[in-house]
């Protein structure tokens, strides 16, 4: 918006320029608007488009009855501005022309775009030269920063922002008031406004907003007015340039490389691998997707003949139900009010969510199967999992029901297998001394019942307990003898981004081209008033590597499970711009 009413500014034709947004009841207003100026020759703006599908329609009526119309006046323009979306009228697309804001790929190229634009009245517009123009370009080099970084995907960000010039601009108008306002520079307040809440106002996730805040205190801090201080931890390329014109910003930014190093965003050099690989894995998807049907069986078989086949092999190897009749005697033991315990429900909880599981994975196996031999009719469901089956993909049908889970068809049945034989053992046998997390359903429940048992053993309210951890020596539950008095030992965890050193005791850089890393059993500790050393690295755990997930109910990740605190003998802040993190699964 900011750039069309510079251009109506440079046409002369601001007076005549009409801007509405689009919303509800803004439709009536609008078409008012575009018929009272198609006579007049005035400009007609309407704003954010997406946000009034209602009304599409009736825009694109307008637009297609522009050719019949003959006393349209030539100065007339109809400007539009919206998001990408399906229901964007296509006969309006075909009618204008278009242009798309996208910022340019790499650091080089996005500075370069943003002070080509930079006028002399911004760039000299405030009462404290050297900390304007040090601070200007710190910001614009954030700028840039947090949109590049969204190409590392979860290491990144765990969801994609639509960081924009907007919320550069309303930024460097903050920076230049508070410079021009305050005697002394409120570094506070600064932080505060541009990363809380011009770039924080479209984060949504707390971890991500963590990272953003993060990122600018190594812009927005005191040293960046020092001559020499650098921006990135693997070169010395990228500083704020001394005090100088325009053109020497823009000069400095020429000479900067087109390859981006990951020193920039705070990454290790693995991030590059991570990065790169996930270009491939899109390529290969997108090709997978247009050579349908052309998938067969090793030998020369038909497609048919291929997903008939594992859907036996698949079909003998789910596991039978779990049956609360083939409990030991101490597993479901009442206590002494004649009631189960939080763990003893949590299993019973658990048992239920696999066996919908797997009479779902019996069925559809078993009709898919009699579809292909022409006994029942092939529906569209069927036909999705025999095509996600020739692409050895968890069908939907599967999904639908199923954990969170990026593994491919084949590891996913190894997987749920272990899971299976995991509840088996705990249903025979009796609460284990070690519990793997990532054999859970819904882990948030488990760790709840922790909690819960903790509470009313000591009769402590539960809203004042949460976990504290103590990391211990051993790499699986299988070296421990026995449970914990109070808590429970985990394991099964991966670390995202870096690795545990085991002689140290605590967090360490990742190896070069390893990318994950395991981690020891972890003694979960219910503590009351529990509060966390500032000195450790507060990780947050997830289910999965893609990290994103929306609990429709509160709009809480539901792939995020509890932070855990693991020592380091770095500035925290090193590990949240190296976007570490604990897994409970991997990919493969």
């Amino acid at each position: 918006m900011s750039t069309l009413i510079k251009f109506a500014t440079d046409s002369g034709v601001l007076d005549k320029m009409h801007p509405i947004s689009l919303g509800q009841g803004q439709g009536p207003i609008a078409e008012q608007l575009i018929v009272a100026n198609q006579a007049s020759g005035g400009w007609v703006v309407l704003q954010n488009c997406h946000l009034a599908k209602s009304w599409m329609p009736k825009l694109q009526m307008l637009v297609e009855a522009f050719p019949a119309m003959a006393d349209i006046h030539n100065d007339f323009r109809l400007w539009l501005t919206s998001m990408p979306v399906p229901y964007f009228p296509v006969p309006v697309l075909q009618a204008s022309v278009k242009m798309t804001f996208e910022p340019p790929k790499g650091m080089r190229a996005n500075l370069k775009g943003t002070w080509a634009t930079m006028t002399p009245e911004v760039f000299e517009g405030c009462v404290k030269p050297h900390e304007w123009l040090k601070l200007l370009f710190s910001l614009i080099f954030f700028h840039a920063a947090v949109q590049e970084r969204r190409k590392f995907g979860p290491l990144g960000f765990n969801t994609r922002y639509d960081f924009n010039n907007t919320d550069l601009e309303v930024c460097v108008q903050t920076l230049r008031m508070f410079l021009d306002e305050q005697p002394v520079i409120p570094w506070e307040a600064l932080l505060y406004v541009s990363g809380e809440i011009h770039y924080g106002g479209r984060v949504t996730d707390n971890w991500d907003r963590r990272t953003v805040m993060c990122m600018l205190r190594g812009y927005f801090c005191p040293g960046v007015l020092d001559e020499g201080y650098l921006f990135s931890t693997d070169s010395d390329l990228y500083f704020a340039p001394p005090d100088g014109d325009l053109q020497s910003y823009r000069d400095y930014v020429d000479g900067l490389p087109y390859n981006d190093t990951v020193g920039i965003f705070g990454l290790h050099a693995n991030a590059k691998i991570t990065f790169e690989k996930q270009e491939s894995d899109k390529m290969l998807e997108t090709i997978g997707s247009i050579q349908q049907g052309l998938g067969g069986g090793g030998a020369g078989g038909t497609p048919e003949e291929t997903v008939k086949a594992m859907a036996e092999d698949l079909l003998g190897r789910v596991p039978p139900l779990l049956d609360r009749n083939d409990a030991g005697e101490a597993t479901f033991t009442l206590n002494e009010k004649g009631e189960l315990n939080s763990l003893q429900i949590v299993l019973l909880h658990e048992m239920g969510r696999f066996n919908r599981l797997m009479r779902t994975c019996q069925s559809t196996l078993t009709d898919l199967g009699k579809a292909i031999q022409g006994l029942v009719v092939m529906s569209g469901e069927l036909d999705a999992m025999f095509q996600s089956m020739l692409k050895n993909q968890v069908p939907k049908l599967w999904a639908k029901v199923s954990y969170p889970s990026l593994k491919t068809l084949a590891s996913w049945m190894k997987d749920l297998l272990e899971r299976v034989t995991f509840f088996k053992h705990w249903l025979s046998i009796g609460q284990p001394a070690c519990f793997p997390l990532p054999a859970f359903f819904f882990q948030q429940g488990f760790m709840t019942g922790i909690l819960q048992m903790h509470a009313r053993r000591y009769a402590i309210p539960i809203d004042t307990l949460s976990f504290s951890f103590v990391i211990r020596q051993e790499e699986t539950g299988a070296e421990l003898g026995q449970g914990p008095t109070d808590g429970v030992y985990i394991d099964g965890f991966f670390v995202d981004g870096a690795r545990y050193d085991r002689e140290k005791r605590m967090m360490a850089d990742s190896h070069h081209k390893v990318m994950f890393d395991t981690m020891p059993v972890i003694h979960f500790v219910p503590t009351e008033n529990y509060k966390r050393s500032e000195a450790d690295y507060e990780a947050p755990l997830y289910k999965t590597s893609v990290r994103a997930g929306v609990l429709s109910t509160t709009g809480a990740s539901s792939n995020f499970i509890v932070p855990v605190d693991i020592p380091t003998d770095k500035n925290p802040d090193y590990w949240v711009r190296m976007g570490v993190a604990l897994l409970c699964a991997l990919t493969d």
